[in-house]
């Protein structure tokens, strides 16, 4: 890896994080518009080269007759934010909702203790930002979870002594909020996705603000996330790409993190990679840090030219756990947690993800009765959400979420601005005063009925 100064001339690693859209322009793809008689397709195989767009195109998820008729509905969305505006067919979902997906970043929350923990303040930041980039293995998944109902939310617990919950805030546009603590950390991210919709791929960018306080030293640390690509939606194998800047600022004393993630090149070069350096809040680098977030990351200390310290040596700081073999939706044994009434407090709150009736069946393998039954019943709480949206908008009341109140604070990103909202600590006295007549008992699973009826009045 070439120092600091070298990467900043070949215009990548301090390429502005704006420049993501650029990156997406990827000279690896081709247009297999004459091959296949669709207008505007572009098949990226990331094991192959220029020529293997024909072939790649026959191949992914999709029979013929399907992805026919999806590519003639979704042509007009072409340029467009698909964020919650198209109906999508079952066979693209994976049976976890987007507020269970924001807990995943919890699976390798020791690193945020050893974070915590640590004297070095460089290497507190290897630790953090190292948690940071833990996640992507996870999210390389190509199944898309369910969007959340207004003020649907997830608990979980259980999961190395951290209590963790999430609300959908708002939904037009489609907002989540999440709060995690522990006995070293606290965790609070606002999150609003975008997107555009390139007819064959999709670009997704995090408009959020992700913010972790270490407790020890009251250290607090704001991460920007790099954006995502999701390659070959309709034709080919649907596979998931994150090129750009990751940057983790410590605002209490000006350290920073600056990871670069490569792009995927022809016949897979630099996929997955990941390189970068901790810097001071002089902005010299002290720490080079590298590998590829889909395995591990390491560390070594480095000289102001970004060159490795001489009697030092590469040391590894964390690496992906093992998934379970030939899992249907890639998910890792942590994920499959998160669906399990394991992590689930004891009473539970009825508008838990876990408790969706479509996520419920979709995960049992009862594709017929998604299609059937459980989606009508996801199309009753649609409906009654609109009404109930109807109804406040004619009484002029306005939506407020339970456990997170709404700002008045807007913070700019990369990707746009976004309206902040923050935990309210009443569920912590809710989890304190508890009781039987407003939860889900989880110590008999085999009793819980997943029926619309638990999701009454969610939004009142």
């Amino acid at each position: 890896m070439g120092s600091p100064d070298t990467n900043q001339k070949k215009g990548g690693f301090f390429a502005a994080m704006t420049s993501g859209l650029s990156m997406f322009s990827n000279a690896m793809h081709r247009s297999v518009n004459g091959l296949l008689g669709y207008e505007g397709v572009e098949v990226i195989n990331p094991e192959g080269g220029k020529e293997d767009a024909e072939e790649e195109a026959q191949r992914g998820r999709w029979k013929q007759e399907e992805r026919d008729s999806y590519w003639k509905m979704m042509q007009k969305y072409i340029g467009s934010d698909v964020t919650s505006m198209v109906t999508l067919p079952v066979l693209i979902f994976e049976p976890m909702t987007m507020l269970q997906k924001m807990a995943e970043l919890m699976e390798y929350s020791y690193l945020l203790d050893q974070a915590d923990k640590c004297e070095d303040p460089y290497m507190r930041m290897v630790y953090a930002s190292s948690w940071a980039v833990s996640v992507y293995f996870a999210y390389q998944r190509t199944w898309k979870p369910f969007n959340p109902i207004l003020g649907e939310t997830y608990e979980m617990v259980n999961h190395g002594g951290v209590t963790f919950i999430s609300e959908q805030v708002s939904h037009h546009p489609p907002m989540s909020a999440g709060h995690a603590e522990n006995e070293h950390f606290t965790y609070d991210v606002t999150s609003k996705l975008r997107t555009k919709f390139l007819g064959n791929s999709l670009d997704v960018y995090p408009v959020g603000r992700t913010r972790v306080t270490l407790k020890r030293d009251g250290i607090v640390l704001e991460l920007v996330p790099p954006p995502t690509k999701v390659n070959n939606l309709i034709f080919g194998r649907t596979w998931v790409d994150s090129p750009g800047e990751m940057i983790m600022s410590n605002m209490t004393t000006g350290d920073k993190v600056v990871l670069y993630f490569q792009p995927c090149g022809w016949f897979g070069a630099n996929r997955y990679e990941v390189d970068g350096y901790v810097y001071n809040a002089d902005e010299e680098p002290k720490i080079l840090m590298t590998g590829k977030w889909s395995e591990s990351m390491s560390y070594q200390p480095c000289d102001l030219e970004g060159e490795p310290l001489p009697g030092t040596e590469l040391k590894e700081v964390w690496r992906v756990a093992t998934a379970p073999p030939n899992d249907k939706f890639q998910f890792t044994y942590f994920a499959h947690k998160l669906n399990s009434f394991d992590t689930a407090p004891k009473k539970l709150l009825p508008s838990d993800s876990r408790l969706r009736p479509d996520r419920w069946a979709l995960e049992k393998g009862d594709l017929q009765g998604w299609c059937c039954k459980e989606q009508a019943d996801l199309i009753f709480l649609e409906e009654r959400q609109r009404a109930e949206k109807r109804n406040r908008e004619a009484k002029g009341d306005q939506f407020n979420p339970k456990w997170f109140d709404q700002t008045e604070e807007v913070v700019p990103t990369p990707w746009g601005d976004l309206e902040l909202y923050r935990f309210n600590g009443k569920y912590i006295d809710h989890r304190n005063s508890i009781d039987s007549s407003d939860a889900v008992d989880t110590g008999d699973v085999q009793s819980i009925e997943f029926c619309p009826w638990q999701y009454a009045n969610l939004s009142e």
